[in-house]
């Protein structure tokens, strides 16, 4: 846990300091593919929670799913239709529903 916590804190501050900047065309690509990266590690966060966690499965799913809505936006983008809309669907329902399993955990565990 506390090298998660060491990398985020690298990254955040890796992120602030370093002038990285994309140009405005991949901005629909990269925006859904943290929306997937988000419900990857939400989805994470939940098996850890249920004692189900497994690296590989994670790993591959953040990777996947972030490959996989990128391609589903460009597709999209190249004959004209807004699959991205499925992507973002899709990833946002989970993430909810991912966010509501954890929270409800949370608040069970603190009631005893």
């Amino acid at each position: 846990m506390i090298i998660a916590l060491i990398g985020l804190a690298i990254g955040i501050i890796l992120g602030l300091y370093l002038p990285i900047t994309y140009p405005a065309a991949y901005s629909l690509y990269i925006s859904v593919a943290i929306l997937a990266a988000l419900d990857s590690v939400f989805g994470a966060l939940r098996s850890n929670m249920e004692d189900k966690f497994n690296t590989q499965i994670f790993v591959s799913g953040f990777f996947g799913n972030a490959i996989l809505a990128g391609l589903l936006a460009y597709i999209g983008d190249r004959i004209g239709v807004p699959l991205y809309y499925a992507a973002i669907f899709a990833f946002g329902n989970r993430l909810f529903h991912n966010f509501a399993i954890i929270r409800r955990y949370l608040l069970n565990t603190k009631r005893g």
